[in-house]
């Protein structure tokens, strides 16, 4: 097939769907497209930041059957503002855990990487939330995605205007991106998971501070562009052991959950950590979009393995706009 014949296709497939009452638009390219036919989800129970991390963080890798011998592992926990009750940021302990998880696992590098979306001091926020301890100890090195050197890259998928983002250098020489998101509602997306944890990559010293460009692109729609056009493959951690729920991503309040929740495939650990906190993922309109092309929020497509997800489930509070969002429907 050439240039000419492919183009046409293309826009057959794209204007009959606009135009086909029974399926929305294609936005995507097919180097997006990442469904399976199951993903599988480990929920692991971790009751406290005091318990055996590495063990429970090293069983959920082996359950989803994760290779890792060899590579190298960024490592993108969610490091937003200092709190000292330390519900707004992936726990340090939870970080560390998997820092040793990876290497012992066979790991060639691990490094961490971050590009906070509201201080600009991010020495302040490593040493205040204790991940400075962590990576000293530990010496692994650290990132600041927010001044990183960048590469223009095009977007695989079109749910906003940007068609194209400067993506920071360091998502291109590892092999594994890790997803560390805090369990957390949001006040503007519903919930923010491991999906959503991707607004860290994109470097504020191109897109501002809070990453506006993304916000006035829409945040659904950046969510399903960042990570439709990420570089390299995968994987998600959730930090569920005390979550947050309310006017979250920082001003809610801690909810005890004590799960960890870890998967290759976003879309089906973040359908997976929303259904613990009874929020149905249909609901949350980039998970409904994402369900589409970049992953499983289908409760039959989801092999949930480790312990039962109903052992953790609780209502968590969301603010009155997304009341909408409770009601479960598998």
């Amino acid at each position: 097939m050439n240039r000419r014949e492919f183009i046409k296709i293309s826009l057959t497939v794209s204007v009959s769907a606009v135009f086909d009452g029974c399926r929305p638009s294609i936005r995507w390219e097919r180097e997006a497209y990442r469904k399976q036919a199951i993903s599988r989800v480990a929920i692991l129970e971790a009751r406290s930041y005091q318990a055996s991390l590495r063990d429970i963080i090293s069983r959920g890798i082996r359950l989803c059957e994760l290779d890792v011998t060899g590579k190298r592992i960024l490592l993108k926990p969610n490091l937003v503002e200092f709190d000292p009750a330390g519900v707004i940021n992936t726990h340090p302990a939870v970080i560390e855990a998997t820092i040793d998880s990876f290497r012992s696992l066979g790991a060639r590098e691990v490094v961490v990487a971050e590009g906070p979306g509201h201080r600009r001091d991010i020495e302040y926020l490593l040493t205040a939330s204790g991940i400075y301890d962590v990576i000293n100890e530990h010496r692994v090195r650290f990132v600041d995605l927010n001044a990183d050197d960048v590469r223009l890259t095009k977007l695989r998928s079109s749910f906003t205007n940007l068609r194209q983002l400067y993506l920071p250098e360091t998502l291109f020489n590892a092999d594994l991106l890790v997803s560390m998101p805090k369990l957390k509602t949001h006040h503007w997306a519903g919930v923010t998971l491991s999906l959503k944890n991707m607004f860290g990559v994109v470097p504020g010293s191109v897109y501002g501070w809070p990453k506006n460009a993304l916000h006035w692109a829409g945040i659904h729609g950046s969510i399903l562009d960042i990570n439709s056009s990420l570089p390299i493959p995968q994987f998600a951690i959730v930090d569920g052991i005390v979550g947050m729920e309310g006017n979250g991503p920082i001003q809610g309040q801690a909810k005890q959950s004590g799960v960890l929740i870890l998967g290759e495939d976003l879309v089906a650990v973040d359908a997976t950590a929303a259904r613990l906190m009874k929020i149905e993922p249909r609901k949350i309109e980039y998970l409904e979009q994402a369900d589409r092309f970049l992953g499983n929020i289908t409760y039959e497509k989801v092999e949930q393995v480790g312990e039962r997800l109903d052992r953790f489930q609780q209502d968590y509070r969301v603010i009155e706009n997304f009341h909408a969002l409770k009601v479960l429907t598998g």
